[in-house]
């Protein structure tokens, strides 16, 4: 079934729970099944599984904004759903085995922390596995959750396995500063049999034979992580612009009435616009080569990357700014603009938006070849 047209009463609904329900979240530290059911009706959770099994595919610069719009309410929210795009590394499972898991309609939740990769050994139907793995984000409202093997024949590429979430152990330790809430919490399982059919190379060729699936897999989960600071630092600036009228405790003039306020606003406001119409664009620009049939060049990967550590390192700059002229006040745990803070840290400690993404992406673009394995 289709999902309806999203309209706009629909996201101030949604947006107005989050805002309302945020510290819970933080609180219990992972965002809940009943939230993440009322994100379903906006297709994110069916945007990335193949049509023939009901998806309803978007262009990646749509859901970038979504995202973005999240993370301008609450960044751990946002990096939650922004894992929505991973169910494109599916695509690489057998056929069969994507008709199991969707069988039940298109609207799957997927979580995955792969490292450290655990050694399996080889049965006749699959791999025994023993192990425990960190980092699945959102793991307390998946259906599956992927966890990673050892496979000395994959090239240097994790094995994913795919398996049910009740069939794991989830433990919440997850104490942290920044992105609190998403829950990513390790998970752990022994001595389990995975049938072979149920686990794939991380970035091996798809399957699947549609648009999405030929946008570069891994170029699109660095975008979805960029597109998470883009809305925390959007949420910084949305903050720095109703705090305009605050005299803070000395009877100074309103800041939105100093000079350096002012200055310090303008320029972050304008480095994250700029970044942002150019990560925007190089999503679009990619997006009608793949549905026109062209195949993705290396100097389109290679801008995807650029545009999205980019992206990445300006929305960081521009919280960092914006809290330099926000007072003393932002120190305190429970201010708003200190959890904003710690969230915008966290996109550029991701491995897909290191800082050797510039030097990579300069490679490519001066026609040599990347440094980096699989940059490509």
């Amino acid at each position: 079934m289709k999902l309806p047209q999203v309209t706009e009463a629909m996201w101030e609904t949604l947006l107005a729970e989050l805002t309302e329900r945020r510290a819970e979240f933080h609180e219990q530290r992972y965002i809940p099944r009943d939230f993440i059911e009322k994100v379903v009706p906006f297709g994110v959770y069916r945007h990335a599984t193949p049509i023939q099994f009901g998806g309803e595919p978007m262009p990646p610069s749509e859901f970038l904004r979504i995202i973005e719009r999240f993370g301008r309410v609450d960044g751990s929210t946002a990096w939650v759903i922004g894992f929505a795009s991973a169910n494109t590394y599916l695509g690489a499972l057998p056929v069969e085995t994507q008709a199991k898991i969707y069988a039940a309609g298109p609207d799957i939740v997927l979580a995955g922390g792969l490292y450290p990769m655990a050694e399996a050994e080889v049965t006749e139907t699959g791999y025994r596995v023993s192990g425990r793995w960190k980092f699945a984000s959102g793991c307390m409202a998946a259906d599956y959750i992927s966890v990673g093997l050892l496979d000395p024949s994959a090239g240097g590429k994790p094995r994913a396995a795919i398996v049910p979430k009740e069939q794991l152990n989830i433990i919440q330790e997850w104490d942290v500063s920044g992105m609190r809430a998403s829950g990513s919490f390790d998970t752990s399982v022994e001595n389990a049999l995975i049938p072979f059919e149920w686990t794939y190379v991380r970035g091996g060729a798809p399957l699947i034979d549609e648009p999405l699936f030929r946008y570069p897999l891994i170029g699109y989960q660095a975008q979805c992580h960029a597109a998470i600071g883009l809305g925390v630092a959007q949420n910084a600036l949305d903050y720095a612009h109703d705090a305009g009228s605050y005299r803070g405790i000395t009877g100074a003039p309103p800041v939105a009435q100093r000079a350096y306020y002012r200055t310090e606003f303008s320029r972050a406001y304008a480095a994250l616009q700029s970044a942002r119409s150019w990560f925007l664009d190089v999503a679009d620009e990619v997006w009608v080569s793949v549905t026109g049939g062209d195949e993705v060049s290396p100097e389109q990967i290679a801008r995807i990357r650029l545009s999205a550590v980019n992206m990445s390192d300006v929305a960081a700059q521009v919280v960092h700014d914006v809290s330099k002229i926000s007072g003393a006040k932002i120190i305190d745990n429970s201010h708003p603009l200190n959890i904003i803070r710690m969230d915008a840290q966290v996109p550029q400690l991701h491995a897909s938006l290191s800082q050797h993404m510039y030097d990579d992406a300069g490679a490519v673009l001066l026609g040599l070849d990347p440094t980096t394995p699989g940059f490509l």
